[in-house]
């Protein structure tokens, strides 16, 4: 989508955002290689006790709070600025509306099977919760391609939703617990590589040089003797 922007909406993506896209790629790739397997959730008691797990209450509650103080406090006076703000909400929101899927992907397997699913409260709870958060992430992903370039918008968005569902699933699941100590680093080291790139990304999205400029100026620099 970066490239793709930079061709038909002629907006510019310079070197630096180029190897930010890289290293994004690059970490999400590692940290999907060193992710366990999910854990098997087949029916939706199963999936209403894990959302009732004390450690992902407290990881929805965090990112409720988070969420809501952005789009009410910070949105309205930096939004149009920063371009991480409008990001951030989006990112923190996905976290709802992928575990709303999971939810109900459950819930369309057993209808399938021809298990009663009508009447368990948490389908309703789980469509009510998907609406709430697309919607939201809609209106404030469309907020941030009109104040920003896409080039800059999709691969940050990109990196920070991954790393928010990706640590989503973790706590939902506890799959930290079966991770061995290899799995871990390689993990913390592509979400350290996914931080570089957004880095890279929003520090010198102003900054104009290009390829050819570099190269010109390393083919100025003195020769070793």
């Amino acid at each position: 989508s970066a490239i793709l922007s930079s061709y038909f909406l002629n907006e510019k993506l310079n070197i630096h955002g180029k190897l930010g896209c890289v290293l994004s790629i690059l970490g999400s790739t590692v940290m999907v290689i060193h992710a366990p397997e999910e854990e098997e959730v087949t029916s939706l008691d199963e999936m209403e006790r894990k959302l009732q797990d004390p450690a992902f209450v407290t990881f929805a509650v965090l990112l409720t709070v988070v969420a809501l103080v952005l789009i009410v406090v910070v949105a309205p006076k930096r939004g149009q600025t920063n371009i991480l703000i409008y990001v951030l909400i989006c990112s923190l929101i996905g976290a709802f509306s992928v575990s709303s899927v999971k939810g109900l992907g459950i819930a369309i397997k057993q209808m399938l099977e021809r298990k009663p699913v009508y009447g368990h409260p948490l389908v309703y709870i789980l469509v009510g919760i998907l609406v709430l958060s697309v919607s939201t992430q809609i209106n404030y992903l469309n907020k941030a391609l009109d104040m920003f370039n896409t080039s800059l918008v999709t691969p940050i968005y990109y990196v920070c939703f991954t790393t928010t569902v990706v640590t989503c699933s973790i706590i939902l699941f506890k799959e930290w617990s079966s991770m061995e100590l290899g799995d871990i680093i390689g993990t913390l080291s592509g979400f350290c590589s996914i931080i570089i790139g957004i880095f890279l990304l929003h520090a010198f999205k102003n900054t104009n040089i290009t390829w050819s400029q570099l190269m010109a100026t390393v083919a100025k620099e003195p020769s070793l003797p």
